[in-house]
């Protein structure tokens, strides 16, 4: 079985975070784990607050991971400070695992922030170019690119940007346009993009975490970059179409919502 490590902040609701990476993992069949880097105390309408966890515990959870189950891939979330970084950098640095997809989210779905914006500068330059692939949306895209996207076109000039500056292929979502939900892949060499309809509903949390775990799950089953997107974007928006009534704020997706169709399926007697 191959092995997805998650490291990112936890969500008591269950919808983002290490919950929603955790479900992804489990829906596409490899073994998941995971490193906690912050606490959150947060529902689908508000983040209350969160604690980040101590560097030395970061560091020492991710060496309880990799020196005895070492992951075919590895998906990043929730990096709130710089201290945090510094400390998932360096033990990437040593462990060198391979398939790094960082998902840098600066803000809750509700707009509440979850990086401190001074420890911006700190992720570009120590920890977005050890990343396979870099997943922002548009908000994240333009704090790190330093430049602002209206249109499709500024798009694939931030994702070149933002290569320059990492050397990390690009994804930029696009949830926060109008229109079709086009994301733009930018890998160095060329241009990719994939449209899906835009899906008329609100429960969308823990949507960017799900989408980057799902790309994570696909490269760690050995399916090359591009079409590990594709497929990725295929189940969140299934996720997202069949998303559930959940809270009084933005409801989750349904990680599940194939084996809650279909059931399990039961072993033929040899």
């Amino acid at each position: 079985m191959k092995k997805v490590l998650t490291i990112a902040g936890s969500d008591c609701s269950g919808g983002a975070g290490i919950q929603a990476d955790l479900k992804t993992f489990a829906a596409h069949g490899v073994y998941g784990m995971s490193v906690i880097t912050s606490v959150v105390a947060e529902n689908t309408a508000r983040v209350i607050s969160y604690q980040d966890i101590a560097p030395t515990i970061i560091n020492e959870q991710m060496t309880a991971v990799f020196e005895d189950i070492y992951p075919d891939a590895v998906k990043i979330g929730m990096l709130s400070c710089a201290d945090t970084m510094l400390a998932v950098a360096s033990s990437l640095q040593e462990w060198q695992p391979k398939n790094i997809v960082l998902d840098p989210v600066m803000y809750a779905k509700n707009g509440d922030a979850l990086m401190e914006p001074q420890a911006i500068d700190t992720l570009i330059k120590n920890v977005l170019p050890l990343a396979t692939l870099i997943t922002p949306n548009i908000p994240e895209a333009e704090k790190i690119a330093d430049c602002s996207i209206t249109s499709l076109e500024e798009m694939e000039r931030a994702a070149k940007a933002i290569y320059e500056r990492c050397h990390s292929a690009v994804l930029i979502k696009g949830g926060h346009r109008s229109g079709e939900a086009t994301d733009i892949l930018y890998d160095g060499e060329n241009i990719y993009s994939y449209t899906s309809e835009r899906i008329a509903t609100k429960n969308t949390h823990g949507t960017g975490c799900t989408f980057s775990s799902a790309i994570a799950s696909q490269l760690a089953l050995g399916v090359p970059l591009d079409q590990a997107i594709s497929k990725a974007k295929k189940y969140i928006t299934t996720a997202i179409a069949h998303s559930l009534e959940l809270g009084e704020g933005h409801g989750p997706t349904n990680h599940f919502y194939s084996l809650y169709r279909n059931g399990l399926k039961e072993e033929q007697s040899q």
